[in-house]
């Protein structure tokens, strides 16, 4: 067993043309391609989000901060703390935080899913 003091999980800059503006990521659970899921958390700095993307294994975010939005091609949604999002392998989706907010989620994923960014 072990106890992972989300407090103390180092926040890092996450570099990647997928988001449009400044998030760090605090990893918890880092498992290697032969694990089942890995968990991170994301923080975004207000009005950022990512961009259109899919992956090829299913999605869980948790969100744990702020006010954000995840959206669809057909709808946006508003999401608080507690609200849980389950997305299907290869849905095109984001998520970010809403334009006065600031905003973090856990995400739950296998290490074997690939993203394929779906927007400039």
């Amino acid at each position: 067993m072990k106890v992972i003091k989300m407090a103390q999980a180092a926040k890092k800059p996450a570099v990647t043309p997928l988001f449009t503006g400044p998030v760090t990521m605090q990893t918890y659970v880092d498992t290697d391609e032969s694990g089942l899921f890995s968990i991170r958390q994301v923080n975004f700095a207000r009005g950022v989000r990512n961009k259109f993307h899919s992956h090829t294994i299913e999605q869980v975010l948790i969100v744990t901060e702020g006010k954000g939005i995840v959206a669809t091609e057909a709808e946006e949604v508003v999401v608080i703390p507690g609200d849980v999002i389950f997305i299907p392998a290869g849905e095109k989706h984001w998520h970010g935080a809403a334009e006065d907010s600031t905003f973090s989620h856990l995400y739950v994923m296998s290490p074997k899913s690939e993203t394929t960014q779906l927007e400039p």
